[in-house]
């Protein structure tokens, strides 16, 4: 790809996958894509620095909560927001 970046698909699960992303990523950023069970997996084993959440509203139904009983999870505050008539850009990290 364009610029360096490579993808790969696990599915070995967050703590196997995690290890190899590491290996691959040689010391730089490891970035987690996924939908709302996938990242609510990272969550929830506490296994996320910072978190960007793209939210486009649009009404097509129903859908999975990205963040169940609690959004965002208390130990992160925003940090950043950038908006559009379109989209909404939050970048939370964990505050301590």
């Amino acid at each position: 790809m364009e610029g360096g970046t490579t993808f790969h698909f696990a599915t070995g699960g967050i703590d196997d996958t995690l290890e190899r992303a590491f290996a691959a990523a040689d010391g730089k950023d490891v970035r987690l894509m996924g939908g709302p069970a996938t990242v609510s997996q990272y969550l929830a084993a506490e296994l996320v620095d910072q978190l960007h959440v793209v939210v486009v509203p649009m009404l097509i139904g129903r859908g999975e909560r990205p963040f169940p009983g609690v959004a965002p999870p208390p130990r992160y505050v925003c940090v950043e927001r950038t908006a559009t008539s379109a989209v909404v850009h939050l970048r939370f990290e964990q505050g301590g």
